[in-house]
């Protein structure tokens, strides 16, 4: 390809196109617990058109940012990032639902149930999962922002990278965790939804909150160039 025609037709190559697709679908297959939680009525007759959906917009979604670039250099690191952020997002969110589905159904167990209650300190099991799937997706958010979304950067010595992200997602995970733990316990809810659906709002609006935070730390400190 020459240079002309890379500066046509924007950044994005057949690596790009392959890792959309490959999110698209890991967003669509995470999609699944979510809906069962949330739109238990629904979801049955509509995940199979989530799932074409996603497969699609994803790479649709690539195609558009690299079309762009060379108007809005800085969409195209933003297009991957929101893709990688939501994808992650429902890793987060799809683990969580899928504990909670699964101690619900095969323990009875709620996830406003107190696993440690102690004057003003209390540990319900909902900390619990919401703890184990923000470490799953920060696994997940590393490898991806590493070799796909920030690629372009030179890479720094892999042990002070590695120190950074950690740092950067600690505070994010604190972040992700107040805002969570803040609006589940904290704030009422309609009586319409039940705690577990009110969990997965809680926890949608802690990982935007980690995920804002995270772009920045991620972007200008550990993936600088």
């Amino acid at each position: 390809m020459t240079a002309s025609t890379t500066a046509a037709n924007g950044p994005a190559t057949k690596r790009d196109y392959e890792a959309s697709i490959a999110a698209g679908l890991l967003i669509g297959f995470l999609v699944i617990p979510i809906l069962a939680t949330a739109l238990p009525d629904l979801y049955s007759k509509i995940w199979p058109a989530v799932m074409i959906f996603f497969l699609v917009a994803s790479p649709a979604g690539i195609f558009i940012a690299s079309k762009l670039y060379n108007v809005i250099p800085l969409i195209w690191q933003v297009a991957k990032f929101v893709l990688i952020g939501g994808l992650n997002t429902l890793v987060d969110i799809g683990i969580l639902a899928a504990l909670m589905s699964f101690f619900k159904t095969s323990a009875g167990i709620d996830p406003d149930s107190a696993i440690v209650n102690a004057g003003i300190l209390t540990i319900t099991f909902y900390f619990v999962y919401k703890a184990t799937s923000f470490l799953f997706a920060n696994v997940n958010s590393f490898f991806w922002n590493k070799y796909w979304t920030f690629s372009g950067n030179p890479a720094k010595n892999s042990g002070q990278q590695f120190v950074q992200f950690l740092v950067v997602s600690v505070i994010g995970f604190l972040i992700n965790i107040f805002f969570t733990s803040f609006i589940f316990t904290s704030v009422s809810h309609i009586s319409a939804i039940n705690p577990s659906q009110w969990g997965l709002i809680s926890g949608a609006i802690g990982s935007i909150a980690g995920l804002a935070w995270n772009f920045v730390g991620y972007k200008l400190l550990v993936f600088k160039k």
